[in-house]
């Protein structure tokens, strides 16, 4: 008997097209001799789409944003006795909140840029003050608790710090700003089963624009270069930290993690556990180029969850 695998996709957020996309690149992926995959899409606590997950054997979690990448689905899913492929609970919890989980992994050694965390209705006044004296221009001012393809900003002046806040709470009720790290930027996917570690080629992200928004991502202005071109060592350390932080977390499934490469230091952007998977995302990218097969790849995440 094949096993039944729910792709749950859509959800609640801006990204919600874009999950719809991953999703279709997975069901591409999946090994049709030993599974039975279909996409379920969901929007937020649609309890009549929810309840239809039971009748499957796996959950294929591909969410981006939420009930999907911040604990809430996994939480239900855990409930239900239902495996599936992505981060616990608390892992996703933990990472849908870029400035807990960056403070967080701070605390273990990693370096990220310096930061302030604001709430609605906790603004403060003298904000564009604090901003330019804390963090200087440019930064990036963006939502906290959702995807940076959506209501991110790189701020150049004080004029604009307000309007960039407001943009950002669009997408939900935390922004966190940020300074601007200049250097390269890198992407680095890995996952883990209870045998294995693997760790992809890193790619190096070169945008035509002011910074990797979602023009560069799904529109074709950025170069993305797999692997990236940096040095071996500092290529093995990049891959490294990642694997840190998949064991600091918790993950499961397959993590990819940005960072921005400033002369030989590493520095944390985010922690991204429900990765884009359309064929032209990262991760299938990096899985060719080290000359792996994504079928396999996956296979590998679902059959983890059933090992003794």
């Amino acid at each position: 008997m094949k096993r039944k695998i729910a792709i749950v996709a859509g959800g609640d957020s801006s990204e919600h097209d874009v999950s719809l996309r991953s999703a279709a690149g997975i069901l591409s992926f999946i090994d049709k001799d030993k599974y039975d995959a279909e996409i379920v899409e969901l929007h937020g606590s649609d309890l009549k789409t929810l309840s239809r997950l039971v009748d499957f054997d796996y959950a294929y979690v591909t969410i981006h944003g939420t009930p999907g990448e911040n604990g809430l689905l996994q939480g239900y899913l855990e409930m239900m006795h239902i495996p599936y492929s992505c981060c616990s609970v608390l892992a996703a919890a933990l990472t849908f909140n870029k400035y807990t989980c960056n403070h967080y992994l701070h605390a273990f050694g990693i370096n990220i840029a310096k930061s302030i965390l604001l709430r609605k209705d906790q603004v403060p006044a003298d904000i564009e003050e604090q901003v330019e004296r804390e963090l200087g221009f440019p930064c990036f001012i963006k939502s906290n608790v959702g995807g940076s393809s959506f209501g991110c900003t790189k701020v150049k002046t004080r004029d604009n710090v307000l309007p960039a806040i407001e943009r950002a709470f669009e997408e939900g009720d935390e922004v966190i700003c940020e300074s601007y790290l200049k250097g390269t930027e890198v992407t680095s996917g890995v996952y883990k089963t209870k045998n294995k570690a693997v760790a992809f080629p890193i790619t190096e992200v070169v945008t035509k624009r002011e910074f990797f928004d979602y023009d560069a991502k799904y529109n074709g202005q950025v170069d993305e270069i797999t692997p990236a071109r940096v040095p071996d060592e500092l290529r093995d350390r990049v891959q490294a930290m990642t694997l840190k932080i998949y064991d600091i977390i918790g993950a499961h499934g397959i993590i990819r993690t940005d960072y921005v490469l400033i002369d030989d230091e590493i520095y944390l952007l985010e922690v991204n556990t429900t990765p884009g998977m359309t064929a032209t995302s990262f991760i299938p990218q990096q899985v060719r180029a080290a000359g792996l097969d994504i079928k396999d790849v996956l296979t590998d995440i679902i059959e983890d969850s059933f090992a003794k």
